[in-house]
């Protein structure tokens, strides 16, 4: 039998014993009188407390032990004597194990080197942990028990539970932001008919009532857009979307995204709303605007200064400043040998628009590390955006790049039926079937003059969080499954 194995008979045999004695720790209940943190917060020498976690460290004195307990909030040490428990109760504490969850009623003091503790006057075994923690308590390092078992990356390592309790308050913050300027909180389908929005490979199923085939969204513009014809000027959503690709440090098949669509705005009014959301997310979660990224030392290797006003600077100009101010000049075989000469990886189908973002994605966004918003990109990346203007082979769009990634697209959207329909066609390639008939026959209903914008939750959160990987910001990541 392994040394887990053996731990874990430890541990039942000692809720049996607990079971023989009259105690179920599965039935016990507690309720906290206030949290750690609370209790700290508001100390006062003999001032009665109930408080309630999950035993992280264990001390034994002999007639006296330490245990420390740890909520959401934080940690608290809790003595236990001998005299001031009694003798039977005294020895079912001292065989208490980590991990267990522990109810504390008693005083609080302070200690003689200084820690703020509770003095145990009772307590209560609210569950017992039958199986033992990490080997690493404090510190858990295995990458592959993080993220497969969350819940003990959690428990072990402090900063990661901080990551997603300030995720949790990015998302509350990023509500109550849109709600203050008049935009609406929808829901739209998760399966969809035709995937539609984006040019992504989406995830199957089959509806077995309906006799049909269903998919996982891989956007949640187009139906967005039709409560705007609908007359919800101002809607937004923040739900999850699905795209059957690959993973990587910056992908993961299922991720979080806020769509937000203003009727009567355009591609300028949004890029004010996203760096006014971004800075207010900034200031009100992390009380700074300048973000710093560090190494697993605690080295800064980052700076990324988020104080307005924004760059913003066109597309065709970041990739002469690049690629060479003849760049558009040249044919496209041109264009396509010194695209691969400057690294970018071309495909033989690649078309003429794609070897020039290959380079983009390549040697330019990476670059891109404070805010910059990259406008007017051409029209064959963006289908649902108006043409600019001034500039009929590009949109009035912009990504928002901050960190070498991009983090928030948004334009002017496309209002016109007629033109929308033949931009969607040339996006499918001919075939009818993958045209969303229900959207355009909305928009020739009517749809206002908008404004959208999309952005990536996750990656707004890596980047403001400091965290390299989109795993370490999502906290169940898509895993292969356990063979």
């Amino acid at each position: 039998m392994d040394d887990t194995n053996s731990l874990i008979e430890q541990r039942r045999a000692k809720l049996a014993s607990l079971r023989e004695r009259g105690i179920d720790p599965f039935r016990n209940k507690f309720t906290p009188s206030e949290s750690c943190l609370e209790a700290r917060e508001n100390y006062s020498e003999g001032r009665e407390v109930q408080l309630a976690g999950r035993i992280t460290a264990h001390r034994d004195m002999g007639k006296s032990l330490f245990v420390d307990i740890r909520d959401q909030s934080g940690r608290m040490q809790v003595y236990a004597q001998k005299n001031a428990l009694g003798e039977e109760p005294f020895e079912i504490f001292k065989h208490l194990d980590l991990a267990d969850f522990l109810g504390v009623k008693g005083t609080m003091f302070t200690t003689k080197t200084g820690e703020i503790s509770v003095k145990a006057e009772s307590f209560v075994i609210l569950a017992k942990s039958l199986r033992p923690p990490p080997a690493k308590w404090h510190g858990l390092e295995d990458t592959e028990i993080r993220y497969r078992q969350r819940y003990l990356d959690l428990i072990s390592n402090p900063e990661v539970k901080e990551v997603f309790l300030k995720r949790s308050a990015i998302l509350r913050e990023m509500r109550g932001f849109l709600e203050h300027r008049g935009y609406t909180e929808v829901e739209t389908p998760m399966m969809q008919a035709i995937p539609g929005g984006a040019a992504a490979r989406p995830f199957k199923t089959h509806h077995n009532a309906l006799g049909c085939d269903f998919y996982l969204r891989i956007a949640l513009e187009l139906p967005l857009k039709r409560l705007l014809v609908g007359g919800l000027d101002r809607v937004f959503e923040i739900g999850r979307n699905f795209r059957n690709e690959g993973l990587s440090r910056r992908h993961n098949p299922e991720f979080t995204m806020l769509e937000a669509y203003q009727a009567y705005g355009d591609y300028e009014s949004m890029m004010e709303l996203v760096q006014g959301l971004v800075c207010h997310l900034a200031e009100s979660v992390l009380d700074t605007l300048v973000i710093e990224h560090k190494d697993t030392e605690g080295n800064v290797v980052r700076t990324i200064d988020l104080n307005p006003p924004w760059r913003r600077v066109t597309y065709k100009n970041l990739v002469r400043e690049t690629a060479g101010a003849d760049w558009f000049e040249l044919t496209p075989a041109q264009r396509r040998e010194k695209a691969s000469a400057l690294g970018a990886e071309i495909g033989e189908a690649y078309e003429d628009f794609e070897v020039t973002q290959a380079v983009f994605e390549k040697l330019i966004e990476p670059t891109l590390i404070n805010p910059t918003f990259v406008t007017h990109a051409p029209k064959q990346l963006i289908p649902l955006a108006k043409l600019s203007p001034d500039d009929p082979d590009c949109v009035e769009v912009f990504e928002c790049c901050i960190n070498g990634q991009e983090i928030a697209p948004g334009y002017t959207e496309q209002n016109d039926p007629i033109e929308q329909r033949e931009r969607l066609e040339h996006q499918a390639g001919g075939e009818q079937q993958k045209l969303d008939e229900d959207f355009l026959i909305a928009l020739e209903h009517g749809m206002p003059p908008a404004g959208g914008i999309g952005i990536g939750v996750d990656r707004l959160c890596m980047m403001l969080l400091g965290q390299e990987s989109i795993r370490d910001v999502v906290l169940f990541p898509q895993l292969r499954p356990k063979t």
